[in-house]
Protein backbone atom coordinates (compact mmCIF):
# COMPACT_ATOMS: atom_id res chain seq x y z
CA UNK A 1 0.00 0.00 0.00
CA UNK A 2 1.20 3.73 -0.64
CA UNK A 3 1.67 5.92 1.55
CA UNK A 4 2.15 9.84 1.35
CA UNK A 5 3.12 11.69 4.36
CA UNK A 6 0.86 15.14 5.09
CA UNK A 7 2.30 17.29 3.89
CA UNK A 8 3.26 15.50 0.79
CA UNK A 9 -0.24 14.56 0.59
CA UNK A 10 -1.14 18.54 1.10
CA UNK A 11 0.95 19.55 -1.33
CA UNK A 12 -0.16 17.59 -3.74
CA UNK A 13 -3.91 18.33 -3.09
CA UNK A 14 -2.69 22.01 -3.17
CA UNK A 15 -0.85 22.08 -6.93
CA UNK A 16 -2.83 19.08 -8.64
CA UNK A 17 -6.46 20.63 -7.82
CA UNK A 18 -5.87 24.88 -7.02
CA UNK A 19 -8.51 24.30 -4.62
CA UNK A 20 -7.03 25.44 -1.41
CA UNK A 21 -9.95 27.26 -0.26
CA UNK A 22 -12.43 24.08 -1.39
CA UNK A 23 -10.14 22.05 1.10
CA UNK A 24 -8.98 23.93 3.70
CA UNK A 25 -11.46 22.61 6.72
CA UNK A 26 -10.14 19.26 5.35
CA UNK A 27 -6.63 20.03 6.18
CA UNK A 28 -6.34 19.53 9.81
CA UNK A 29 -8.06 16.38 9.96
CA UNK A 30 -6.41 14.04 7.64
CA UNK A 31 -3.99 11.99 10.32
CA UNK A 32 -6.45 10.18 12.37
CA UNK A 33 -8.80 8.95 9.60
CA UNK A 34 -9.99 5.24 10.28
CA UNK A 35 -10.36 3.21 7.02
CA UNK A 36 -13.45 1.16 6.16
CA UNK A 37 -17.34 1.38 6.20
CA UNK A 38 -18.02 4.46 8.37
CA UNK A 39 -21.78 5.42 9.55
CA UNK A 40 -23.10 9.26 8.47
CA UNK A 41 -24.87 9.61 11.71
CA UNK A 42 -25.62 8.76 15.40
CA UNK A 43 -28.44 8.35 17.24
CA UNK A 44 -27.86 8.02 21.29
CA UNK A 45 -31.12 6.58 23.30
CA UNK A 46 -30.37 7.58 26.30
CA UNK A 47 -32.20 5.82 29.95
CA UNK A 48 -31.70 5.60 33.78
CA UNK A 49 -30.24 2.23 34.72
CA UNK A 50 -31.90 -1.26 34.75
CA UNK A 51 -32.17 -4.41 37.30
CA UNK A 52 -29.88 -6.56 35.86
CA UNK A 53 -32.60 -9.75 36.26
CA UNK A 54 -34.26 -8.70 34.05
CA UNK A 55 -32.28 -6.71 31.35
CA UNK A 56 -30.18 -10.41 30.90
CA UNK A 57 -30.79 -12.91 28.46
CA UNK A 58 -32.49 -15.95 29.68
CA UNK A 59 -29.29 -17.69 27.99
CA UNK A 60 -26.61 -17.43 25.46
CA UNK A 61 -25.40 -20.22 23.40
CA UNK A 62 -22.28 -18.86 21.69
CA UNK A 63 -22.77 -15.42 21.72
CA UNK A 64 -26.55 -15.27 19.93
CA UNK A 65 -28.85 -14.50 23.17
CA UNK A 66 -32.73 -15.83 24.01
CA UNK A 67 -33.73 -12.48 25.39
CA UNK A 68 -35.72 -11.72 28.14
CA UNK A 69 -39.63 -10.44 28.53
CA UNK A 70 -38.27 -6.98 29.07
CA UNK A 71 -36.23 -6.97 26.30
CA UNK A 72 -38.18 -9.28 23.76
CA UNK A 73 -38.95 -6.94 21.65
CA UNK A 74 -35.20 -6.61 20.24
CA UNK A 75 -36.16 -10.20 18.59
CA UNK A 76 -37.77 -8.33 15.72
CA UNK A 77 -34.39 -6.64 14.88
CA UNK A 78 -32.62 -9.08 16.16
CA UNK A 79 -29.73 -9.33 12.84
CA UNK A 80 -28.85 -5.54 13.69
CA UNK A 81 -28.71 -5.58 17.40
CA UNK A 82 -25.35 -6.28 19.41
CA UNK A 83 -25.67 -6.57 23.36
CA UNK A 84 -23.24 -5.52 25.97
CA UNK A 85 -22.85 -5.72 29.39
CA UNK A 86 -20.43 -6.16 32.69
CA UNK A 87 -18.10 -3.14 31.86
CA UNK A 88 -17.05 -1.08 34.55
CA UNK A 89 -17.28 2.46 34.88
CA UNK A 90 -13.95 4.08 36.16
CA UNK A 91 -15.98 5.26 39.27
CA UNK A 92 -18.46 2.41 39.83
CA UNK A 93 -19.64 3.67 43.18
CA UNK A 94 -20.61 7.00 42.02
CA UNK A 95 -23.86 6.36 43.01
CA UNK A 96 -26.58 8.53 40.36
CA UNK A 97 -23.98 7.73 37.34
CA UNK A 98 -25.16 10.53 34.90
CA UNK A 99 -22.03 12.43 34.33
CA UNK A 100 -20.04 8.73 33.87
CA UNK A 101 -22.64 7.03 31.35
CA UNK A 102 -21.82 9.31 28.01
CA UNK A 103 -18.38 10.95 29.51
CA UNK A 104 -16.70 8.14 30.52
CA UNK A 105 -15.73 9.49 33.48
CA UNK A 106 -16.95 10.75 37.17
CA UNK A 107 -17.50 14.33 38.37
CA UNK A 108 -14.73 15.69 37.48
CA UNK A 109 -13.12 17.43 34.32
CA UNK A 110 -10.10 17.27 32.11
CA UNK A 111 -9.17 17.53 28.77
CA UNK A 112 -9.80 20.81 26.01
CA UNK A 113 -13.47 20.85 26.37
CA UNK A 114 -13.90 20.28 30.03
CA UNK A 115 -16.67 17.38 31.06
CA UNK A 116 -18.14 16.12 27.92
CA UNK A 117 -20.43 13.27 26.31
CA UNK A 118 -19.14 11.34 23.86
CA UNK A 119 -21.96 13.09 22.32
CA UNK A 120 -20.46 16.22 22.21
CA UNK A 121 -16.87 15.22 21.28
CA UNK A 122 -17.58 13.68 18.15
CA UNK A 123 -19.23 16.91 17.19
CA UNK A 124 -16.80 19.13 18.03
CA UNK A 125 -14.19 16.62 15.68
CA UNK A 126 -16.60 16.58 12.72
CA UNK A 127 -16.27 20.22 13.46
CA UNK A 128 -12.65 20.02 12.96
CA UNK A 129 -12.80 18.12 9.81
CA UNK A 130 -14.62 20.81 7.95
CA UNK A 131 -17.93 18.51 8.46
CA UNK A 132 -20.80 20.76 9.19
CA UNK A 133 -24.46 20.27 9.39
CA UNK A 134 -27.10 23.13 10.00
CA UNK A 135 -27.59 21.63 13.57
CA UNK A 136 -24.39 20.19 15.01
CA UNK A 137 -26.13 18.03 17.56
CA UNK A 138 -29.68 17.93 18.20
CA UNK A 139 -30.80 17.13 21.77
CA UNK A 140 -34.04 16.01 22.82
CA UNK A 141 -36.40 14.67 25.82
CA UNK A 142 -39.28 15.57 27.08
CA UNK A 143 -40.00 15.67 31.10
CA UNK A 144 -36.36 15.68 31.95
CA UNK A 145 -36.49 16.78 35.37
CA UNK A 146 -35.42 16.43 38.91
CA UNK A 147 -31.77 15.16 38.01
CA UNK A 148 -29.33 15.46 35.25
CA UNK A 149 -29.46 14.20 31.57
CA UNK A 150 -26.33 12.31 30.25
CA UNK A 151 -25.47 15.34 28.04
CA UNK A 152 -22.29 17.44 28.74
CA UNK A 153 -20.02 20.17 27.47
CA UNK A 154 -18.27 21.64 30.69
CA UNK A 155 -21.84 22.03 32.39
CA UNK A 156 -25.25 19.59 31.99
CA UNK A 157 -26.53 19.90 29.00
CA UNK A 158 -30.84 20.20 28.59
CA UNK A 159 -32.32 18.80 25.78
CA UNK A 160 -35.73 20.11 23.97
CA UNK A 161 -38.31 19.06 25.71
CA UNK A 162 -41.46 19.76 23.80
CA UNK A 163 -42.12 18.65 20.50
CA UNK A 164 -43.13 21.44 18.88
CA UNK A 165 -40.65 23.64 19.60
CA UNK A 166 -38.06 20.73 18.64
CA UNK A 167 -40.23 20.43 15.43
CA UNK A 168 -39.76 24.59 14.27
CA UNK A 169 -36.22 24.19 15.60
CA UNK A 170 -35.12 21.68 13.06
CA UNK A 171 -37.48 22.57 9.79
CA UNK A 172 -38.23 26.24 10.08
CA UNK A 173 -36.84 27.77 7.92
CA UNK A 174 -35.73 24.03 5.78
CA UNK A 175 -37.85 23.53 2.17
CA UNK A 176 -39.39 19.73 2.10
CA UNK A 177 -38.09 18.11 -1.43
CA UNK A 178 -42.22 17.04 -1.24
CA UNK A 179 -42.83 20.94 -1.10
CA UNK A 180 -44.73 21.01 -4.40
CA UNK A 181 -45.06 25.17 -4.02
CA UNK A 182 -42.93 27.22 -7.27
CA UNK A 183 -40.55 29.82 -5.95
CA UNK A 184 -38.16 31.69 -7.94
CA UNK A 185 -34.76 29.83 -7.37
CA UNK A 186 -32.52 31.21 -9.86
CA UNK A 187 -29.59 32.36 -7.01
CA UNK A 188 -29.60 28.98 -5.65
CA UNK A 189 -29.55 27.21 -9.33
CA UNK A 190 -26.67 29.41 -10.22
CA UNK A 191 -24.67 28.62 -7.27
CA UNK A 192 -25.97 24.66 -7.45
CA UNK A 193 -24.21 24.59 -11.23
CA UNK A 194 -21.39 26.58 -9.92
CA UNK A 195 -20.65 23.80 -6.84
CA UNK A 196 -21.29 21.20 -9.67
CA UNK A 197 -18.98 22.51 -11.83
CA UNK A 198 -15.84 22.96 -9.36
CA UNK A 199 -16.93 19.00 -8.54
CA UNK A 200 -16.93 17.37 -11.83
CA UNK A 201 -14.22 19.19 -13.17
CA UNK A 202 -12.20 17.82 -10.05
CA UNK A 203 -13.55 14.53 -10.75
CA UNK A 204 -10.29 13.38 -12.65
CA UNK A 205 -7.87 15.32 -10.77
CA UNK A 206 -9.20 13.81 -7.72
CA UNK A 207 -9.54 9.95 -8.89
CA UNK A 208 -5.85 10.18 -9.91
CA UNK A 209 -5.06 11.74 -6.05
CA UNK A 210 -6.52 8.96 -4.42
CA UNK A 211 -4.63 6.44 -6.28
CA UNK A 212 -1.74 7.60 -4.18
CA UNK A 213 -3.23 7.79 -0.73
CA UNK A 214 -3.23 5.46 1.96
CA UNK A 215 -6.33 4.11 3.24
CA UNK A 216 -7.02 6.62 5.85
CA UNK A 217 -6.19 9.37 3.51
CA UNK A 218 -8.84 8.69 0.98
CA UNK A 219 -11.36 7.76 3.84
CA UNK A 220 -11.03 11.19 4.94
CA UNK A 221 -10.77 13.05 1.53
CA UNK A 222 -14.67 11.39 0.58
CA UNK A 223 -15.71 12.28 3.90
CA UNK A 224 -14.78 16.16 2.98
CA UNK A 225 -16.43 15.35 -0.37
CA UNK A 226 -19.62 13.80 1.15
CA UNK A 227 -19.76 17.24 3.13
CA UNK A 228 -19.73 19.34 0.54
CA UNK A 229 -22.45 16.47 -2.01
CA UNK A 230 -24.82 16.63 1.02
CA UNK A 231 -25.03 20.52 0.83
CA UNK A 232 -26.03 20.19 -2.98
CA UNK A 233 -28.15 17.29 -2.33
CA UNK A 234 -29.88 19.97 0.39
CA UNK A 235 -29.78 22.84 -2.21
CA UNK A 236 -31.62 20.29 -4.76
CA UNK A 237 -34.17 19.25 -2.84
CA UNK A 238 -35.16 22.79 -2.48
CA UNK A 239 -35.55 23.18 -5.43
CA UNK A 240 -36.41 19.78 -7.42
CA UNK A 241 -40.12 18.46 -5.70
CA UNK A 242 -39.21 14.36 -5.03
CA UNK A 243 -35.94 15.03 -4.17
CA UNK A 244 -32.78 15.06 -6.27
CA UNK A 245 -30.99 12.12 -8.03
CA UNK A 246 -31.57 9.16 -5.64
CA UNK A 247 -34.54 6.41 -4.88
CA UNK A 248 -35.59 8.25 -2.32
CA UNK A 249 -36.43 11.57 -0.71
CA UNK A 250 -35.76 14.28 1.72
CA UNK A 251 -39.80 14.08 3.20
CA UNK A 252 -40.36 16.44 6.62
CA UNK A 253 -42.55 14.88 8.99
CA UNK A 254 -45.60 16.63 9.70
CA UNK A 255 -46.61 18.83 12.49
CA UNK A 256 -46.13 16.97 15.78
CA UNK A 257 -49.78 16.45 17.67
CA UNK A 258 -51.11 14.33 20.64
CA UNK A 259 -50.66 14.00 24.36
CA UNK A 260 -47.49 16.04 24.63
CA UNK A 261 -48.15 16.81 28.23
CA UNK A 262 -47.15 12.93 28.62
CA UNK A 263 -43.30 12.85 28.40
CA UNK A 264 -42.90 9.29 27.18
CA UNK A 265 -45.52 10.12 24.30
CA UNK A 266 -43.94 13.32 23.68
CA UNK A 267 -40.61 11.45 23.01
CA UNK A 268 -42.55 9.28 20.45
CA UNK A 269 -42.92 12.87 18.62
CA UNK A 270 -39.25 13.03 19.01
CA UNK A 271 -37.81 10.39 17.35
CA UNK A 272 -39.85 11.03 14.29
CA UNK A 273 -38.50 13.93 14.36
CA UNK A 274 -34.83 12.83 14.72
CA UNK A 275 -35.46 10.60 11.62
CA UNK A 276 -36.99 13.51 9.73
CA UNK A 277 -33.60 15.35 10.17
CA UNK A 278 -31.25 12.52 9.87
CA UNK A 279 -33.41 11.90 6.53
CA UNK A 280 -32.53 15.73 5.38
CA UNK A 281 -29.10 15.91 6.50
CA UNK A 282 -29.72 18.78 9.02
CA UNK A 283 -27.90 17.02 11.50
CA UNK A 284 -26.09 14.09 11.97
CA UNK A 285 -25.66 13.44 15.28
CA UNK A 286 -29.13 12.79 17.94
CA UNK A 287 -29.81 12.00 20.99
CA UNK A 288 -32.37 11.37 22.97
CA UNK A 289 -32.87 11.55 26.94
CA UNK A 290 -35.64 9.60 29.01
CA UNK A 291 -36.28 11.08 32.21
CA UNK A 292 -33.43 11.98 33.98
CA UNK A 293 -30.92 10.44 36.52
CA UNK A 294 -33.13 10.88 39.38
CA UNK A 295 -36.46 10.16 38.14
CA UNK A 296 -38.87 9.49 35.29
CA UNK A 297 -42.62 9.53 35.35
CA UNK A 298 -43.95 6.89 33.70
CA UNK A 299 -47.86 6.79 32.50
CA UNK A 300 -49.18 4.46 30.12
CA UNK A 301 -52.63 3.32 30.41
CA UNK A 302 -52.45 1.18 27.86
CA UNK A 303 -49.98 -1.30 29.60
CA UNK A 304 -51.67 -0.91 32.94
CA UNK A 305 -48.65 1.33 34.04
CA UNK A 306 -48.40 4.34 36.28
CA UNK A 307 -45.61 5.58 38.59
CA UNK A 308 -42.36 7.02 38.78
CA UNK A 309 -39.70 4.66 37.45
CA UNK A 310 -36.84 5.07 40.42
CA UNK A 311 -38.33 4.81 43.37
CA UNK A 312 -41.51 3.20 42.29
CA UNK A 313 -40.04 0.69 40.32
CA UNK A 314 -36.49 0.23 40.70
CA UNK A 315 -36.23 0.38 44.63
CA UNK A 316 -40.07 -1.79 45.09
CA UNK A 317 -38.26 -4.83 46.08
CA UNK A 318 -40.28 -7.10 44.41
CA UNK A 319 -38.08 -9.38 43.35
CA UNK A 320 -39.57 -9.57 39.92
CA UNK A 321 -39.58 -6.00 38.84
CA UNK A 322 -43.09 -6.22 37.56
CA UNK A 323 -43.73 -2.44 36.57
CA UNK A 324 -40.30 -1.98 35.14
CA UNK A 325 -40.41 -4.82 32.99
CA UNK A 326 -43.07 -3.51 31.77
CA UNK A 327 -41.73 0.10 31.10
CA UNK A 328 -38.37 -1.74 30.13
CA UNK A 329 -40.34 -3.93 27.20
CA UNK A 330 -41.99 -0.47 26.39
CA UNK A 331 -38.77 1.46 26.12
CA UNK A 332 -37.43 -1.51 23.90
CA UNK A 333 -40.40 -1.63 21.69
CA UNK A 334 -39.66 2.40 20.79
CA UNK A 335 -35.65 1.54 20.64
CA UNK A 336 -36.77 -1.39 18.14
CA UNK A 337 -39.37 1.38 16.26
CA UNK A 338 -36.42 4.22 15.44
CA UNK A 339 -34.35 1.27 14.30
CA UNK A 340 -37.50 -0.13 11.86
CA UNK A 341 -38.43 3.64 10.93
CA UNK A 342 -34.65 4.65 9.82
CA UNK A 343 -34.15 0.98 7.69
CA UNK A 344 -38.15 1.96 6.46
CA UNK A 345 -36.92 5.38 5.14
CA UNK A 346 -34.39 5.30 2.24
CA UNK A 347 -31.48 7.68 1.73
CA UNK A 348 -31.97 10.69 -0.80
CA UNK A 349 -28.83 9.89 -3.09
CA UNK A 350 -29.59 5.90 -2.99
CA UNK A 351 -26.87 4.65 -0.72
CA UNK A 352 -29.50 1.95 1.05
CA UNK A 353 -31.68 3.24 3.90
CA UNK A 354 -30.84 5.32 6.45
CA UNK A 355 -30.16 2.32 9.12
CA UNK A 356 -27.86 1.63 6.79
CA UNK A 357 -25.84 4.64 7.50
CA UNK A 358 -26.69 5.13 11.26
CA UNK A 359 -25.27 3.29 14.18
CA UNK A 360 -28.04 3.40 17.15
CA UNK A 361 -26.64 3.32 20.60
CA UNK A 362 -28.69 2.85 23.83
CA UNK A 363 -26.68 3.65 26.41
CA UNK A 364 -27.30 3.89 30.24
CA UNK A 365 -26.25 5.81 33.71
CA UNK A 366 -26.02 3.12 35.88
CA UNK A 367 -25.19 -0.79 35.03
CA UNK A 368 -27.01 -2.09 38.40
CA UNK A 369 -29.94 0.41 39.23
CA UNK A 370 -31.22 -1.05 42.02
CA UNK A 371 -27.68 -1.12 44.16
CA UNK A 372 -27.20 2.14 42.35
CA UNK A 373 -23.34 0.96 40.78
CA UNK A 374 -21.82 1.22 37.49
CA UNK A 375 -20.10 -2.11 37.63
CA UNK A 376 -22.06 -4.09 34.97
CA UNK A 377 -22.92 -1.29 32.40
CA UNK A 378 -25.06 -2.33 29.44
CA UNK A 379 -25.45 -1.12 25.92
CA UNK A 380 -27.35 -2.29 23.15
CA UNK A 381 -26.36 -1.50 19.46
CA UNK A 382 -27.81 -1.27 16.37
CA UNK A 383 -26.17 -0.58 12.90
CA UNK A 384 -27.89 -1.56 9.13
CA UNK A 385 -26.63 -3.72 6.11
CA UNK A 386 -22.41 -3.37 5.47
CA UNK A 387 -22.35 -0.85 8.70
CA UNK A 388 -20.15 -0.65 11.85
CA UNK A 389 -21.01 -3.39 13.81
CA UNK A 390 -20.53 -7.25 13.35
CA UNK A 391 -23.69 -8.61 13.69
CA UNK A 392 -25.02 -11.95 13.08
CA UNK A 393 -28.61 -13.44 11.75
CA UNK A 394 -29.22 -14.42 15.85
CA UNK A 395 -28.38 -10.87 17.53
CA UNK A 396 -25.10 -11.01 19.41
CA UNK A 397 -24.58 -10.80 23.60
CA UNK A 398 -21.11 -9.75 24.51
CA UNK A 399 -19.99 -9.43 28.56
CA UNK A 400 -16.56 -8.09 28.53
CA UNK A 401 -14.47 -6.63 32.23
CA UNK A 402 -13.28 -4.11 29.98
CA UNK A 403 -14.23 -0.62 30.94
CA UNK A 404 -16.49 0.90 29.49
CA UNK A 405 -15.36 4.00 28.26
CA UNK A 406 -14.10 1.87 25.55
CA UNK A 407 -17.83 1.38 23.93
CA UNK A 408 -17.97 5.50 23.71
CA UNK A 409 -14.64 5.29 22.15
CA UNK A 410 -16.14 2.62 19.41
CA UNK A 411 -18.48 5.04 19.21
CA UNK A 412 -16.11 7.93 18.12
CA UNK A 413 -14.65 5.00 16.32
CA UNK A 414 -17.73 4.57 13.81
CA UNK A 415 -18.20 8.32 13.58
CA UNK A 416 -14.48 8.55 11.80
CA UNK A 417 -12.98 10.00 15.11
CA UNK A 418 -9.74 8.08 16.54
CA UNK A 419 -8.21 10.95 18.33
CA UNK A 420 -9.43 10.57 21.80
CA UNK A 421 -6.92 13.08 23.58
CA UNK A 422 -9.23 15.00 25.95
CA UNK A 423 -12.03 12.98 25.86
CA UNK A 424 -12.98 9.98 29.34
CA UNK A 425 -10.54 9.48 32.01
CA UNK A 426 -7.13 10.28 31.86
CA UNK A 427 -6.09 7.78 34.01
CA UNK A 428 -7.27 4.94 31.41
CA UNK A 429 -4.26 3.35 29.78
CA UNK A 430 -6.07 1.92 27.00
CA UNK A 431 -7.38 4.46 24.77
CA UNK A 432 -9.10 2.23 22.49
CA UNK A 433 -12.52 0.95 21.01
CA UNK A 434 -13.65 -2.12 22.11
CA UNK A 435 -12.77 -5.41 20.41
CA UNK A 436 -14.79 -7.37 18.85
CA UNK A 437 -17.87 -5.38 17.95
CA UNK A 438 -16.77 -3.33 14.57
CA UNK A 439 -16.85 -5.07 11.86
CA UNK A 440 -13.75 -6.07 9.69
Amino acid sequence: MRSHSRRKFLKGVGASLGASLLFSPFYDSIANAAPGKKPKRLLIFFTMGTAPSIWKPKSVSGETPTFSESTSPLEEVKEHIVMLDGLPSGSPSNNHGSADGLTGMGYYSNGPYGLISVDQYIVEKLKGSGLSTPIPSLLLGAAVEGGKTGFYKGTNLSPIGSPTSAYSTVFTGFTPSNNQGSTDNSAAEALLKRRKSVLDNLTKELTSLKGNLGKEQQYKLDLHLESIRQLEQRLSNTMTPGGGGGTGACSVPGTPSGDMTNGLKANQLHLDIIVGAFACDITRIAAIQWGSDQMMNANLSEIGLSGEEHNGMIHTGAPAHLDLIKLEKWLHQQFVGVIKKLKATPEADGSGTLLDNTLVAWCRDMGDAPNHTQNEMKFVLASGNGGYLKTAPGGRFIKSGERHERVLLSLCDAMGVTDFSGFGDPALGNKTPLPGIAAT
